[in-house]
């Protein structure tokens, strides 16, 4: 994620359906059919409901546990099972136009977008998670951190050329997504939503709405579920969705994460493998997978998943690895951890100068939760992580790159766009009048204004402007 300023390959399965055809609208590209018993991968890990489900249940995130069960189809209406079972389906009759939504953060394109962009972040309910009593309190106290945070963030961003790449590397992907896509022929729309800067997730889904997408297969660019990242975006989509009557009958299915997938572990493997040749001695390479962080309580509080599908995907790309004869020593650590809270341990940090300290001489980095090159990848692993490994005694330094647009890795979401789509299902019935939360004007002024004074109070203490100063600024 762009938010460091800031946030077993299983046997395939048999889903039995009736053909349908899919064909594109006004696209002018060929339609495909898609026969009896497509098969469809345990490695995919998909959420959907049925039109009854309303709410928090949209899209089905409601379901997800802290440690959910390998490939697990999570379908609670029974629409469709796993293990053989046959799978119901809505009729693919007439004229279909398919949709791909690309998720991601996104990123400030230029160092006057960095504070902004921050304010964005840090007023996300997802990202700093206010006990209900003080949500008023979430906008002025984005405001303070984004304020706070933005001098430094700005060097980093400067650092890497004056802003994140995250926007451009992320239409590419989508143009080569469609392409593959289109050369297994599906012709879709493939379109990128990005969370915290543009084009924003609210931006994509009015071009959705705009080119009468009729199925839509969300795609999270994480392989990873976090509530901070595939949840947060997923919410954004559930507000729309639920609010609009053309989207809320839309059939779409949500992958929700895709760490599993045969496609991607062998991906990043060949990237590890690649690297690994570039060093004198391979063997002795220790390679040092480094995650992005998320707050311990999203894990033991809030039961976030991430954790365990972290380690997980590790032991699932080294048990590749070691299939092609690979047995270096590896370790998980997880970096950009922000603000005076408890992070996923270990940190990656500490965990360098352990290793110098400890003798390891040659170390790979390996950047396993990210797809896209951003700042987290080239300013602290490329530059930060890279020097406090030196200090530390790592002679031997290199990095994995992000997989980009690595063909085996676009092939294989376009692969997992087409397991997913015939397990698209209404998510939800429209939000009725008496849904609709009354907003009263005066009421949000003096809660903003009381909001505001509150956390000036709070944030400059002593305490708290020595808790910032270590851990923030």
């Amino acid at each position: 994620m762009d938010a460091a300023t800031g946030a077993r390959v299983l046997p395939q399965i048999n889903l039995s359906h009736s053909d349908r055809r899919l064909s594109s609208g006004r696209s002018g590209s060929a339609s495909c059919r898609s026969s009896e018993g497509l098969k469809i991968s345990k490695q995919l890990t998909v959420s959907c409901s049925a039109a009854s489900d309303k709410g928090n249940d949209m899209f089905g995130l409601s379901h997800y546990s802290k440690k959910n069960p390998v490939g697990e189809v999570l379908c609670p209406a029974g629409v469709c099972t796993y293990g053989g079972t046959a799978v119901e389906s809505h009729s693919h009759a007439g004229e279909e136009k398919v949709g791909v939504l690309l998720l991601n953060l996104g990123g400030p394109e230029t160092l006057n977008d960095v504070q902004p962009f921050l304010f964005n972040l840090f007023a996300d309910p997802d990202i700093i998670r206010l006990p209900r009593l003080f949500r008023f309190l979430q906008q002025p106290l984005a405001k303070l951190i984004s304020v706070l945070r933005a001098p430094k963030s700005k060097e980093g961003y400067a650092a890497i050329g004056g802003g994140s790449p995250l926007r451009k590397i992320t239409d590419e992907q989508a143009n080569e997504l469609k392409k593959s896509l289109e050369s297994k022929d599906l012709p879709v729309n493939v379109y990128v939503g990005m969370r915290y800067w543009y084009p924003f997730t609210e931006e994509a889904v009015q071009q959705i709405k705009k080119d009468r997408i009729t199925r839509l297969v969300v795609l999270p660019l994480y392989p990873q579920f976090s509530i901070s990242t595939t949840g947060s975006s997923v919410s954004v989509l559930r507000d729309i969705f639920r609010k609009d009557l053309y989207l809320s009958r839309m059939p779409v299915s949500i992958i929700n994460s895709w760490y599993q997938r045969e496609g991607y572990l062998k991906s990043m493997a060949d990237l590890i493998s690649k690297e690994l040749e570039s060093f004198s001695e391979p063997a002795e390479v220790m390679i040092f997978f480094s995650a992005h962080g998320v707050p311990l309580s999203y894990v033991e509080d809030a039961g976030d998943p991430y954790k365990d599908q972290m380690e997980e995907c590790i032991f699932l790309i080294m048990k590749e690895l070691t299939s092609r004869g690979i047995n270096n020593e590896h370790t998980l650590a997880y970096q950009s951890r922000v603000g005076p809270v408890q992070w996923l341990k270990p940190y990656t940090d500490e965990v360098l100068v352990e290793l110098g300290q400890k003798g390891v001489k040659s170390l790979l980095a390996v950047p396993v939760s990210f797809v896209s090159e951003h700042i987290e990848t080239l300013e602290e692993i490329d530059m930060e992580y890279r020097e406090l490994a030196h200090e530390s005694g790592i002679e031997n330094w290199g990095r994995v790159p992000a997989l980009g647009c690595t063909p085996s890795f676009i092939t294989d979401l376009a692969d997992a766009v087409i397991e997913a789509l015939p397990l698209a299902t209404a998510m939800s019935t429209p939000q009725t009048t008496s849904e609709v939360v009354d907003h009263d004007p005066l009421r949000y002024v003096i809660k903003i204004f009381f909001g505001s004074f509150l956390a000036f109070v709070l944030f400059f203490s002593p305490k708290m402007i020595m808790a910032f100063r270590n851990h923030l600024i």
